[in-house]
């Protein structure tokens, strides 16, 4: 068989990728007969591009349902994308804005038919792009969050949340974002610490000399002042309540108030209260009854509640402008540097402002509770385990949910206003008549519902929830849900809440939380920064098989994965590897040779250790370890476990080892010995291209395929659907595995002596070994030819009377000790002068190291993993002198 000398992924990944969807590999249908093992993606929002975290997420995914797919079950990974109404509206309000106009302008009905011609030319991009990563979804089931099934879902969850009283609509503070004019949740905001300042203000009593500062990060919002609170139990002020102060530029009289909330030590202990504009304050005001002055318009601009100077100007402004007022006024004390957490809209990252408003909200806590319990009770369990302590922490805190968003892409909520009588109802249908005078003079709300409510509903709703069918029945509850950490509040918690209280179940038993993509220095991926990496650039490099590999390798469960654009050699130098092994065995097996005899052995499940040699029982043994191991490795999640432990064993068992050792027989006359070794490698060769395929898709099917094509005269229809390696204890030689190890350790020892020495590897020499031990000399003499062939040997000796040569060279095993006489092989004059050349480098960077660590001042400037170095050079460095100086011993 002849293969290409390099491997080209692109030719091989879109090749293979097309025969799978054609073959239609991909789709799953209900089967009473099978097991459902299922999937729901994160839906990805559709005016998202790919990023190295969906390639990190979506891999891990492709991982497991592929594995799960050649283990038998019935897979469904239900792909889709949501509708993500704030950052959806955004993109398209901006090209609207390049044209010269608003949505205002061209109104609700024309805007949204926009959105869904901007959705159907872009809102497809990025699923399309989950391809090139090997993504095996059930394309034929894709979904969209605002499709007409999943529509019909969000507003009868709505009508039922709504008649159950567990929805309702209340004026209160909310997050409100001035850029895109809408409220969020508290999830949707983004808090950082900023450098600020701390105001001191003094308001003025009225009916008394002095007043009560106090201490504030927002002078601007004075002007909506209620109250002064300072705490009863501060017997500084605590005397004051029930006065009257001044609001100072405003001229309103305020009463001190107390209340057990004012911390003391913050400021100067007393704070002004205003309820329109912080929600501590709004708490307070409630409590005691404030008046609630709301002093901005929706774009954070001042009102008329405003003093008349400050109206119309943004809120930063007229900070300044107030501040200059009281200080000539005199009201102004001073001002101290003050770092807080300020909020930032998550989608525009425009400083939030608290504000008062009318908007609808799910009460949480009733929706918590079942949902609490089914975690402690284990039937969602969380992996990492940690996460379920942070899970726990929020959801015994909640707090209601702000639903309703100020735009008008999303789902409108189904709730309908008579304008005759007043009447306020939810309903699934639009409605024509009032329910309760049935006027036809109604309007339905102009709010539409936060993204995450539809989300919530993602892993029923995609199945065809609220209608009974039979996909709903089997594929649900799904069976593990792989996300990052940043959605755990946004959207997981939310679907296990939901699931519970629709489905009477949770959406998914296991929910494993994968880490963030990082550049190399642990900074998170980004624009600004300019440190992201294209993932379709990397696959276009490298292979998706290459980043798929790397991506899983180097990130440990849970951990955060940094990442730069050289490391995805890892991926791109294993895939090579895996192609010249492939290459060299089936370029080097005939079909004389697969119908041979021994070939058999390619095929059995449990083969005859009578036809079998050590080196084959032993690569059997540790061949059936792995699967094992990395079976293991794979039901807990830790997939870089059990990339590395097939990466250890095809590299270093099977390639450096096994194939090495099989050329004795493979290049050798017996025929029996060749098909035995033709159908050894090509078991071994085949089942790792098994055992790798959920993590290296592409090249692991060119290489099953290339097998079959030679030892079945035609293609398999596909690796994806074969068997996933099974451990069978049937297949172990726990002795045969003893003996190899030890002709490797021999083989090292030679090797090693040749390296050091400096003999050329064309040149044969002779092996002498003494030992006393019967077990070590049956070792030997079992597989003297493979000593010879591995070592470059000419013959090897072996018995307990062995004495050294002179002028050789020697090396201490296990219970023996091996000679190779170098006579003829080397110059040994020029040998010695090159060693102890070598000694006088190493002793005078040993001195380096030494003088170093002997320096005080370096031990305590110096960083701990510098020092350390250091440390680890010296210990280095006397090691190869004791070495080189034994070896030039030996040849005195």
């Amino acid at each position: 068989m002849e293969l290409a000398k390099t491997y080209d992924p692109r030719k091989v990944e879109e090749k293979w990728y097309k025969y799978w969807e054609e073959n239609d590999l991909f789709h799953s249908e209900k089967d009473e007969e099978n097991s459902p093992f299922t999937i729901v993606i994160p839906p990805p929002n559709i005016t998202g591009i790919l990023h190295m975290g969906h390639g990190l997420n979506n891999t891990i995914q492709d991982i497991i349902i592929r594995w799960k797919r050649m283990q038998g079950y019935n897979t469904l990974w239900l792909p889709g994308t949501d509708h993500a109404g704030i950052a959806t509206q955004n993109v398209v309000e901006k090209q609207l804005s390049k044209e010269g106009k608003s949505r205002h302008e061209i109104g609700r009905e024309a805007f949204i038919e926009l959105v869904w011609k901007w959705r159907e030319k872009y809102g497809s991009a990025i699923i399309k792009q989950l391809r090139n990563f090997g993504a095996s979804c059930d394309w034929r089931r894709e979904r969209f969050t605002m499709d007409e099934g999943l529509s019909r879902a969000v507003k009868e969850v709505f009508v039922r949340l709504y008649n159950d009283g567990l929805i309702y609509k209340g004026k209160y503070i909310i997050n409100w974002c001035p850029r895109c004019q809408t409220a969020l949740s508290d999830e949707e905001v983004e808090h950082e610490a900023e450098e600020g300042n701390l105001y001191y203000i003094l308001y003025p009593f009225k009916d008394e000399e002095g007043g009560l500062v106090v201490a504030t990060t927002r002078p601007e919002t004075m002007l909506g002042d209620s109250a002064v609170a300072v705490n009863p139990n501060d017997e500084r002020y605590n005397v004051h309540i029930g006065k009257t102060v001044i609001l100072p530029l405003v001229g309103r009289e305020l009463t001190v108030i107390g209340d057990n909330y004012v911390d003391t030590e913050f400021g100067t202990g007393a704070l002004k209260i205003t309820p329109a504009h912080d929600p501590v304050d709004f708490e307070i005001g409630t409590k005691h009854g404030l008046d609630r002055i709301n002093i901005f318009n929706i774009d954070a601009t001042v009102n008329e509640n405003g003093i008349p100077d400050c109206v119309g100007m943004d809120r930063y402004e007229c900070r300044e402008a107030v501040l200059e007022k009281l200080k000539s006024t005199g009201s102004f004390i001073k001002q101290e540097p003050h770092t807080h957490e300020i909020g930032h809209c998550y989608r525009c990252h425009t400083v939030i402002e608290p504000y008062l408003s009318e908007q609808w909200f799910v009460r949480m806590k009733p929706l918590a509770e079942p949902a609490i319990k089914a975690v402690e009770n284990g039937d969602t369990v969380f992996y990492p385990g940690r996460w379920k302590k942070v899970y726990m922490n929020w959801m015994t805190g909640i707090r209601d949910w702000c639903i309703s968003r100020q735009i008008w892409w999303g789902h409108r909520i189904p709730v309908y206003y008579c304008d005759d009588c007043g009447e306020m109802f939810a309903s699934v249908e639009e409605p024509s008549r009032c329910s309760a005078c049935e006027s036809s003079a109604i309007h339905q709300d102009e709010d539409v519902l936060d993204t995450w409510f539809s989300s919530q509903l993602w892993p029923f709703s995609t199945l065809g929830w609220p209608d009974e069918n039979d996909d709903l029945g089997y594929y649900y509850p799904t069976s593990v849900l792989v996300t990052d950490p940043g959605i755990l509040f946004f959207w997981v918690a939310r679907m296990i809440m939901s699931g519970l209280k629709f489905m009477d179940r949770v959406p998914f038993k296991d929910v494993y939380i994968h880490g963030v993509v990082m550049d190399e220095k642990g900074r998170k991926m980004s624009k600004s920064l300019g440190n992201g990496i294209d993932p379709l650039e990397v696959v276009e490099k490298f292979g998706a098989d290459a980043l798929r590999y790397t991506i899983v390798n180097i990130t440990p469960m849970g951990q955060n994965l940094l990442l730069s654009m050289d490391k995805f050699n890892i991926g791109s130098h294993f895939a090579n590897k895996i192609w010249n092994a492939s290459r060299y065995i089936l370029m080097n097996i005939d079909s004389g040779t697969i119908e041979g005899e021994k070939y058999s052995i390619m095929k059995k499940d449990v083969i005859d250790p009578g036809e079998l040699d050590t080196a084959d029982r032993w690569i059997l043994t540790v061949y059936e370890e792995t699967i094992k191991k990395v079976t293991g490795c794979l039901e807990g999640y830790r997939f870089n476990d059990a990339s590395s432990l097939i990466y250890e064993f095809f590299w270093h068992e099977f390639c450096d080892w096994y194939i090495e050792i099989s050329k004795v027989k493979l290049y050798g006359k017996d025929e029996n010995d060749r098909s035995g070794a033709a159908g050894m490698l090509l078991r071994i060769l085949e089942g790792c291209m098994r055992l790798l395929h959920p993590i290296m898709p592409f090249i692991t099917e060119e290489v099953f395929q290339l097998i079959h094509s030679l030892t079945e005269n035609g293609e398999k229809k596909s690796i994806m659907i074969s068997q996933y390696p099974v451990f069978n204890k049937n297949n172990m030689y726990h002795e045969s595995k003893e003996r190899i190890e030890l002709l490797k350790e021999i083989n090292y020892n030679i090797r090693n002596i040749r390296g050091e020495m400096n003999v050329p590897p064309e040149l044969k020499t002779a092996a002498l070994i003494k030992t006393q031990n019967e077990y070590t000399r049956d070792v030997i003499e079992e597989n003297k030819d493979v000593v010879i062939f591995l070592s470059k040997l000419e013959k090897i000796v072996c018995g307990p009377e062995i004495e050294k040569p002179e002028k050789s060279a020697f090396a201490v095993g296990s219970g023996y000790e091996v000679y190779l006489p170098l006579t003829g092989l080397i110059d040994f004059d020029k040998e010695k002068l090159r060693l102890s050349k070598e000694l006088l480098k190493l002793e005078g960077e040993i001195a380096k190291s030494e003088n170093k660590l002997d320096n005080g001042q370096f031990i305590s400037r110096a960083p701990g993993s510098v020092v350390e170095k250091e440390r680890d050079r010296l210990e280095t460095g006397k090691k190869n002198h004791t070495k080189i100086s034994a070896i030039l011993q030996s040849l005195e």
